[in-house]
């Protein structure tokens, strides 16, 4: 084989790596998806110990992270990547999801290292314009309360009217509002990048609705529409 044939050779085969990396990343995003689904159907399974649907019902956004990794000892610190949905005021679709990621520590008796599923319902306008920011931290500045569960509508709504973001956590079969003061959530632009195919924000894919068909969005967007109409 000549020079130039061989250079052309090992042009094709980097190609053929670069794909076989970028469709197996973006397989990694689909699976992300599809864990924020079996997550949030954990949250909303049980009426007698899951998210009010009073609370759902109303809700203006949400943001799931399954499998966060919680541990330490004494001083902990917890990591996780999710997805944050919009819905449409109007319409009241769901939007495709942005890839997020959540970082912070806490302070306690703990020892070990867990996994536990977080989820986010963000009620109002000014709880996305937060969570939107180029990076949000949840402080004593923002109206974030561990949410309630169960069937208690009237101290559902109470809570509700006082909150910008509810905040849950399931773990070992427990589920419960979650205390997340110091948590920094921002944009995971890699991997928005990764498995949309191209660079957006996430006011373009939750505003705008790009990536709309890309699978599993269809499958994400159809949970949602059902577990929160």
């Amino acid at each position: 084989m000549t020079r130039s044939g061989l250079a052309s050779l090992a042009l094709a085969l980097a190609a053929v790596v670069v794909c076989a990396a970028v469709a197996s990343a973006q397989s990694d995003q689909a699976e992300r998806i599809r864990a924020c689904i079996a997550a949030f159907q954990d949250a909303t399974a049980s009426p007698d110990n899951a998210i009010p649907r009073s609370l759902l019902n109303r809700a203006e956004a949400v943001v799931v992270f399954p499998g966060t990794i919680k541990g330490g000892f004494i001083a902990g610190v917890h990591r996780g990547h999710g997805i944050l949905s919009v819905r449409d005021p109007k319409t009241r679709q769901w939007s495709p999801p942005s890839f997020m990621t959540l970082t912070g520590g806490s302070f306690g008796a703990q020892i070990g290292v867990s996994e536990v599923d977080i989820v986010l319902v963000v009620m109002n306008q000014r709880g996305i314009e937060n969570l939107l920011s180029n990076q949000f931290k949840v402080g004593a500045d923002v109206g974030i309360a561990a949410g309630p569960v169960g069937r208690d509508a009237e101290v559902a709504t109470d809570i509700a009217m006082r909150a910008e973001i509810l905040s849950y956590s399931h773990t070992r079969g427990v589920f419960a509002g979650a205390t997340l003061k110091g948590t920094a959530i921002t944009t995971d632009g890699d991997a928005n990048r990764i498995f949309y195919g191209r660079e957006l924000t996430t006011r373009q894919i939750v505003f705008e609705g790009v990536g709309r068909t890309v699978d599993p969005v269809p499958e994400w967007i159809a949970f949602l529409t059902k577990v929160m109409p």
